[in-house]
């Protein structure tokens, strides 16, 4: 059996661990596979209302993909539209559902794109950021994007040029707002995520689908779309179960009972 992915259940939390320590972490072919599968498990299950992407160890978190297996037609790389190869990380694949990455250690290459994917984004303060592919004669035009989107365009250029001679502090990424909680090693880092998962969890999850919608939507659009396109998704939960009973049972003191079904109606 693969371990080269682990998928944990908590309660309405699930946890993928990237299980390669011995090469970084590094993601091979099956695992590419694997994960995709894992995102499809985690949106598809009603059950599961938030997911945690990390990586095993205290030393790296995702070292990109393994330079072992990098050959043309295994893997992702095939001459197809992105869309069609490309679907590991929970953006990738759609995840509605909230997704903390948990960057317990160097987060390099293909690693960014769980950070540039995920929603919130933990590190610990010995973690590092880098992007080699220019070092091995590679492009960086996919999880730089997203980089630049989450920290800047300089924080893109100066990780996407420099290659292998520079590391980014977990500090710097931090002050940039690549990351955005930061915790002393890497047994905290996953502590914190499995933590603020759980009660991340105890939300409306169509409510929480409908707002990562419309903010992940504004770095899409511009104004005035981005903000109609908000306010049209606000008005659709109207409709939902759970616009009456978060009010209710917070009027009543007591617990939610949310309705995972986002085509239910009051």
């Amino acid at each position: 059996m693969d371990q080269s992915l682990l998928f944990e259940l908590d309660g309405a939390v699930a946890t993928l661990t990237l299980n390669r320590p011995a090469e970084g972490n590094a993601m091979t072919p099956d695992m590419l596979i694997g994960l995709e599968e894992a995102w499809a498990r985690v949106e598809d299950d009603a059950n599961i209302r938030v997911a945690i992407i990390t990586g095993a160890g205290e030393r790296h978190f995702c070292t990109g993909a393994s330079v072992s297996k990098l050959e043309m037609g295994v893997g992702s790389l095939h001459n197809k539209p992105n869309a069609a190869v490309n679907r590991f990380s929970p953006r990738m694949c759609r995840v509605t559902k909230p997704v903390i990455c948990a960057v317990n250690g160097l987060a390099n290459g293909g690693g960014l794109h769980f950070v540039a994917d995920s929603d919130i984004v933990i590190a610990s303060k010995k973690a590092a950021f880098m992007d080699t592919h220019v070092s091995v004669g590679q492009v960086s035009g996919l999880e730089s994007i997203g980089i630049a989107r989450r920290a800047g365009l300089g924080a893109a250029l100066l990780l996407g040029l420099a290659g292998k001679a520079y590391r980014m502090p977990a500090e710097r990424a931090y002050q940039l707002g690549m990351v955005d909680l930061l915790e002393e090693d890497a047994v905290a880092t996953v502590a914190r995520a499995k933590e603020l998962a759980q009660a991340i969890a105890a939300n409306s999850p169509q409510a929480m689908a409908l707002t990562k919608r419309a903010i992940w939507g504004a770095t899409e659009m511009h104004d005035p779309a981005a903000p109609d396109f908000g306010w049209e998704l606000l008005k659709s939960h109207w409709a939902h179960p759970d616009f009456v009973e978060g009010p209710q049972a917070f009027a009543e003191k007591r617990a939610p009972e949310w309705n995972p079904d986002p085509n239910a109606r009051r």
